[in-house]
């Protein structure tokens, strides 16, 4: 019996990294990626208008 108890824990881990790479894949692409691709970008957009600028005066 002692050999069910020292399997269980690594057979859970398995599962559940399995089941984490299947929700990232499946969460790859669809309907919301250009969505968020805007997102990002914006955010992108955001940062680069609010720090100096690179060139100006030096």
């Amino acid at each position: 019996m002692d050999y069910v108890a020292a399997l269980v824990p690594p057979v859970v881990m398995a599962v559940a990294f399995i089941a984490l790479i299947v929700t990232i894949v499946k969460s790859q692409g669809g309907a919301n990626k250009a969505k968020e691709d805007a997102i990002v970008d914006a955010a992108l957009a955001r940062a680069e208008a609010a720090s100096p600028g690179k060139g100006a005066g030096a």
